[in-house]
């Protein structure tokens, strides 16, 4: 095969690659979550708006030619606002109207398709002042194959988030954001 010819052949390879867009799991409730969040049933907290430290998206480049991206095309920081309201409903701790409001930053979400990590760090705040900031650090598998490797990316963004969520409701100073 000529040089040229495989330089076309590379080219319409890299097209029909560039096609696949990999759309992650809708959010599913953690029982750990959940656990953790039933103390606070009392309290019934609010959950305001959710922003980001980096431009707003709802998908990633994965490997230059695809995309991973949230189920629903929210943005990321709504997908885990509405995955915390999620968990915080079916513990009972959540109202519209909550004595406490808490509002999130997505300070940053990355993913490394070369070694298969997920970095998310967020920041909650509450209106009564307090304000705590977790981060997950989730492995997923790569394979040898981008498309493999950009599928098994988007499905690990719901349980990246899953346990995101964990590290906040079972930080120390949880209580303080919703007291």
């Amino acid at each position: 095969m000529k040089p040229t010819m495989i330089a076309v052949a590379g080219l319409i390879l890299i097209q029909i690659s560039g096609c696949s867009t990999y759309a992650g799991d809708r959010y599913s409730i953690s029982a750990n979550n959940v656990v953790a969040l039933r103390p606070y049933s009392g309290n019934k907290v609010g959950v305001g708006e959710f922003t980001s430290s980096h431009p707003s998206f709802s998908s990633l480049g994965c490997w230059g030619v695809m995309r991973v991206k949230t189920p629903d095309g929210e943005t990321l920081q709504n997908y885990i606002r509405n995955a915390l309201v999620s968990e915080l409903k079916i513990a009972e701790a959540y109202s519209d109207n909550g004595q406490n409001t808490l509002t999130g930053n997505l300070d940053k979400m990355y993913f490394r398709e070369s070694t298969g990590l997920w970095k998310i760090l967020l920041t909650l705040t509450s209106t009564n002042g307090e304000s705590i900031t977790a981060e997950e650090n989730y492995a997923f598998t790569t394979s040898f194959y981008a498309d493999a490797t950009c599928d098994q990316m988007a499905q690990a963004l719901m349980p990246a988030v899953q346990n995101l969520i964990e590290k906040l409701v079972r930080h120390p100073r949880f209580g303080q954001l919703v007291n």
